[in-house]
């Protein structure tokens, strides 16, 4: 029994789809950061699973990864943690989205990420691009989490939900509560602090700074 067992394990791992050079499953370098792949279910603003996300775990570049987990123990002290909802993103993902921004009469998801804006404004309006820098697997976009108390393991309030297209997600915008406010910049002062550079549009979304493939834009599909 116990030969079988190994036999299988290792038969497992060779059936394990090998990586490009330079990027890790976020899990094995730091298992205590929270994972929720968005686009790999429903609950994003497609409405569906999204081209290229055939798995649930995290991929970003290895030096992004490493940066991520300093993050998470430069904050850990104040009771929180971080949840990951993207990083690497296929450029197949990205020519879905550009899809379902051709598809005016899709508006299933409009209500909950882009209630005040036509969804034919999307693309000139910058909300959805043609390439996106997390197919260079540097990018991530996550939330903070409490990790402590009876809220353990929920998200915080951060003024808005990740991905809603509008003013409301700017990290200056004033409009949200004062401590939702106060969580947009402890995450980005966080995030800065371990070389990373935010969005100025988006409250969740950050790039490293000194990133691993500047110009390459990657295809493989997450597994």
């Amino acid at each position: 029994m116990f030969r079988l067992a190994v036999i299988l394990f290792v038969f497992l791992l060779s059936c394990k789809p090998d990586l490009p050079e330079g990027f890790v499953y976020l899990d094995e370098l730091a298992p205590s950061i929270e994972e929720e792949l968005r686009y790999a279910g429903s609950d994003n603003f497609v409405g569906a699973p999204v081209d290229g996300y055939n798995g649930r775990r995290v991929i970003v570049t290895r030096p992004a990864a490493e940066a991520l987990r300093s993050v998470q123990e430069r904050i850990g002290p104040q009771g929180l943690g971080i949840k990951v909802f993207d990083a690497y993103r296929p450029q197949r993902a990205v020519d879905h989205f550009m899809r379902w921004t051709q598809d005016i009469g899709d508006t299933l998801t409009k209500a909950k990420y882009y209630p005040n804006l036509r969804k034919d404004s999307l693309v000139p309006q910058g909300y959805i691009w043609k390439r996106s820098g997390h197919s260079r697997g540097s990018t991530v976009d996550l939330t903070l989490i409490y990790l402590e108390g009876p809220r353990a393991g929920e998200e915080v309030d951060m003024g808005t939900g990740w991905d809603y297209f509008g003013p409301e997600s700017w990290p200056s915008y004033r409009g949200v509560s004062d401590s939702a406010f106060a969580m947009r910049h402890l995450l980005r002062k966080a995030m800065i602090a371990e070389g990373f550079s935010p969005l100025r549009e988006e409250w969740w979304h950050f790039t490293l700074e000194d990133e691993l493939f500047p110009e390459t834009y990657f295809n493989f599909t997450i597994h």
